[in-house]
């Protein structure tokens, strides 16, 4: 089972912004922040669920090196109903995000995968997925 995770991105106040109205349907939100004096080396934000208060989504910003040669991540979140997954798409959306996959039944994958992909302003692509029968 993975306990965390993160990622880097180019602009962490923007991303921070961006993946706090994506992520808030789904109950997830800042639980805690370190700056670069703390960590020795960037700012770095913690995200999770606010209700058990715990970071396990991580993100820290970084200078990209150009020509970019790493491939964008993919990152799923699960959530309990499928209107969180349409709402996840709507706020990632209106929040700048750009659409890779609106919110539907991907039935290749199992019956009842219901997700939606969005990808982040680093164009990392993020899912939200719902499990659950309708």
């Amino acid at each position: 089972m993975i306990d965390h995770t993160g990622l880097f991105v180019s602009d962490l106040a923007k991303s921070k912004k961006w993946y706090l109205s994506a992520l808030a349907p789904i109950g997830y939100g800042v639980i805690m922040e370190f700056t670069k004096e703390i960590t020795g080396t960037t700012d770095v934000a913690g995200f999770g669920e606010t209700k058990l208060n715990k970071a396990d989504f991580w993100m820290a910003e970084a200078t990209p090196t150009l020509p970019v040669t790493h491939p964008p991540l993919h990152i799923a979140f699960r959530a309990e109903t499928r209107a969180q997954v349409d709402k996840f798409y709507q706020m990632a959306i209106a929040a700048g995000g750009t659409d890779n996959g609106v919110p539907g039944l991907r039935p290749h994958y199992h019956p009842d995968y219901y997700g939606a992909f969005v990808f982040d302003p680093d164009g990392h692509n993020i899912e939200v997925v719902c499990h659950t029968p309708q």
